[in-house]
């Protein structure tokens, strides 16, 4: 009879930039190679439902998920609003959890998965710490902000008027994104619960943020009650911070090749960060290795919306690779 393995499961704090802040590690096997799950947002941690709909992933690989700079449980109420937040900033701690994750698990290099927000770190950690990352994983892949905001935008504006929802046609038509930026938060709260009405954010699910986001927080394993305004204060005040330096990001320009396998998984009905873009910036990508795959009944994560689909395709993208 083959000996049951032991489950290895527990949260840490990491000093990153004088910065404490909140990893989760699990794992069946501490030796096996390492993946670190960089959330979307900016603020918006998800270990709850990554680990809900894709534990199976540890049998092989240990799973690190981070609540980066001042999300989830590393957001502290006295001192997040005193920081000189900014995606250098983010990039150079995702670069020390890197080293402090290599050094730890004795790996000399470990793979990226980034999602949305977290392929605006991913992305470019990728291109510039090449030498300690096995491979990249992207899903809401964002590639350039302006041209992003864009698309979104007129997506939400033709599925109005096809459902002739005038409440909202009213509400956005002399409001369009300027340089990717709304007039204010309300106008782009407006568009961004239209997404949700119409398949942009998740095709199936169309759910406001109670049910795609608060629900899951409570009811999947990953956080407490406790934990619920932190991560709300994360999200709502870096989302007004950061979104600025998540507007300027283009990497047609700035990340013109990568120099690890490269695996896309992208949904067909993703709008929050439109597939064109990640598409054309895929197209004209100079990598060793990359694959894009199409994921049909998805949006902006098809890791929670086919969680089977997306295991396989990632774990034989996985499997292919030389990882220790």
């Amino acid at each position: 009879m083959a000996k049951k393995r032991k489950l290895i499961d527990h949260t840490e704090w990491v000093k990153l930039n004088g910065d404490k802040q909140n990893i989760r590690v699990y794992t069946y096997d501490k030796k096996a190679p390492v993946l670190l799950f960089l959330h979307g947002g900016p603020g918006v941690c998800d270990r709850h439902w990554v680990l809900h709909y894709q534990k199976k992933l540890a049998e092989n690989y240990t799973m690190v998920f981070w609540d980066q700079r001042a999300s989830g449980k590393s957001y502290k109420y006295f001192k997040t609003k005193k920081q000189d937040l900014s995606v250098e900033l983010y990039k150079s701690d995702a670069k020390q959890l890197i080293d402090y994750l290599c050094k730890k698990f004795k790996k000399d290099k470990i793979v990226v998965f980034g999602h949305s927000w977290g392929t605006v770190l991913g992305t470019p950690v990728c291109y510039e710490y090449p030498d300690h990352i096995a491979a990249y994983i992207g899903q809401g892949q964002v590639v350039n902000g302006e041209m992003n905001e864009d698309l979104s935008y007129k997506f939400v504006m033709e599925e109005a008027a096809k459902a002739k929802d005038k409440k909202v046609i009213k509400a956005l038509k002399d409001h369009p994104p300027v340089k990717g930026v709304y007039d204010d938060y309300a106008i782009m709260r407006t568009q961004r619960d239209a997404l949700s009405k119409y398949g942009g954010e998740e095709w199936k699910n169309r759910g406001g943020m109670v049910q795609t986001l608060i629900i899951p927080f409570l009811k999947f394993d990953g956080y407490h009650i406790w934990d619920l305004p932190k991560y709300a204060k994360g999200a709502l005040y870096l989302t007004d911070i950061l979104w600025p330096d998540v507007i300027s990001c283009d990497f047609f320009k700035s990340v013109p090749e990568l120099k690890m396998p490269v695996l896309m998984t992208i949904g067909c009905h993703d709008y929050n960060t439109p597939f064109e873009a990640a598409r054309q910036w895929y197209d004209v990508l100079k990598a060793p290795r990359k694959e894009w795959v199409w994921f049909e009944d998805s949006a902006h994560s098809p890791i929670k919306e086919e969680p089977d689909a997306w295991y396989t395709a990632v774990k034989t993208f996985l499997d292919s690779l030389d990882l220790k």
